[in-house]
């Protein structure tokens, strides 16, 4: 994957679109260029667990661990932070997931912000192809919702 050629793509255009090793699209967009008319399905991608308080409501002691600590790839739905205002938000939540597979999270911590995800827009043509394996695409993806209180309840396990 060449991740400088990628990072390039994505400060210029405020976007890129990578295909990955499953066949899949990725696309990335900057949190600031994302509109409604976009449609759903969309993420923010983190490489540090403290950029969940950019994006999240103050959360407890007990959902950073969970979030810290999880050994398998996870989707997470949270109270959005007030403060962001253009982003996807679904009854008052936000989907994330801090990714810790070494290739993808060296190319988050490049980008050097949280950015946008949405997978499998079949209809945009891919800026880059790679053959590494995108870790949410695999089949022991797990998908939860935390509370900014403790509150955990699994949604896809």
């Amino acid at each position: 994957m060449d991740q400088q050629a990628i990072v390039k793509t994505f400060r210029d255009k405020g976007q890129v679109t990578i295909k990955e090793g499953n066949g899949k699209n990725l696309t990335l967009v900057k949190t600031d260029l994302w509109q409604p008319e976009m449609g759903d399905g969309w993420m923010f991608l983190l490489f540090d667990l403290f950029q969940i308080r950019s994006i999240c409501a103050a959360f407890s002691e007990v959902s950073l661990d969970i979030v810290e600590f999880a050994s398998k790839p996870t989707i997470y739905h949270s109270p959005v932070n007030p403060v962001v205002q253009n982003a996807p938000i679904q009854n008052g939540n936000v989907r994330f997931s801090l990714i810790r597979d070494t290739n993808w999270s060296k190319l988050l911590f490049a980008i050097s912000q949280p950015v946008l995800a949405r997978i499998g827009l079949d209809t945009v043509s891919a800026d880059f192809q790679t053959d590494l394996y995108f870790p949410l695409l695999g089949p022991n993806t797990k998908e939860m919702f935390l509370g900014p209180d403790g509150d955990v309840k699994i949604i896809r396990g």
